[in-house]
């Protein structure tokens, strides 16, 4: 990964023709780019995004080839907006796959467009493979509203204990069903001493119908936290230190589990990549009417780590 000791405005007095803006004419042998960390209680902590500006004129296999370079668990590509109401276009990459949408890449793209003067504070509204979504961004961090909210039924517990190296006896709590608000994700409630047991099994993961990945967590319904693992297909069934697709997807489980309040708006705090060495903090909300979640949010701090720019793919 290049990462270039010049801010972005050293950049821009420097190096003439620099845009500024969310989207840009041409195509630049170069980008700007930075590197931050989202829903980070600290410098060096939480999940890892590369930020791309001016991308509207790559190709997919550019994005793709860059989100390898890279190599973090996404990068954020952005560019101006099509559809009505958008303030800016977000394609999200792993090194593997494009993403319709996640947590962590829409927090940390809207707060870095802010923090470099790209977009103003407030409400913005990013266009994604799952249609405009909201996002409050504040000077720590930013909150983004989830889409429509989804429950489908889920593996057998046994079956998805045992794709990830868990026994039926782990499995704890409400039944694991798809729940998701823009993606889907598998969850497995399990007890806190169990958590850090898991270990995905590809072949078992890849035909079992998990959505996008497995959260395996732990509730404390005192806190109204859940301590959580995630294992995502598109990062080859890898852990992701921090999953806000996931923690939305979360809102709707324990709704439909009966964790949280059926009716009204909640709080809960997930807690994740502690095993990997980057602790993450997710603040979410569920609001739920007649025992089903109709909106969740999640949210979290953004650190700043690095800028530069990187050479585009031929």
């Amino acid at each position: 990964m290049t990462r270039g000791a010049l801010s972005l405005g050293d950049l821009a007095s420097s190096v003439a023709g620099v845009n500024v803006t969310v989207g840009a004419v041409g195509s630049p042998e170069s980008l700007d780019y930075e590197v931050v960390d989202v829903f980070a209680p600290r410098a060096f902590a939480g999940n890892p995004l590369a930020v791309v500006f001016d991308a509207d004129a790559l190709s997919t296999e550019q994005c793709q080839a860059l989100a390898f370079e890279f190599h973090l668990s996404e990068t954020s590509f952005l560019s101006a907006p099509t559809e009505p109401g958008a303030d800016y276009r977000v394609r999200i990459f792993t090194p593997f796959a494009e993403l319709p949408f996640a947590g962590h890449p829409s927090v940390g793209a809207a707060h870095t467009l802010v923090r470099t003067g790209r977009l103003a504070a407030g409400t913005l509204h990013q266009e994604c493979g799952a249609g405009v979504l909201e996002l409050a961004v504040d000077d720590d961090g930013a909150t983004l509203t989830g889409g429509p909210p989804t429950l489908e039924s889920g593996p057998d517990d046994a079956a998805l204990a045992a794709a990830v190296g868990l026994t039926t006896a782990d499995a704890i709590g409400p039944p694991s069903r798809l729940a998701g608000c823009g993606l889907p994700f598998a969850y497995l409630s399990v007890p806190r001493s169990v958590v850090d047991r898991a270990t995905p099994v590809q072949p078992a993961l890849d035909g079992l119908g998990v959505g996008e990945g497995v959260s395996v967590l732990s509730w404390d319904a005192a806190t109204s936290t859940a301590y959580a693992r995630v294992f995502a297909g598109d990062l080859r069934w890898g852990e992701d230190p921090a999953t806000g697709a996931a923690a939305l997807g979360l809102g709707v489980w324990l709704v439909a589990g009966r964790l949280l309040p059926g009716e009204g708006t909640s709080s809960y705090t997930v807690r994740q990549g502690e095993r990997l060495g980057r602790p993450s903090v997710l603040s979410c909300t569920v609001t739920a009417a007649g025992g089903t979640a109709v909106s969740v949010t999640v949210g979290g701090a953004v650190v700043p780590i690095a800028s530069g720019r990187i050479r585009v793919p031929a």
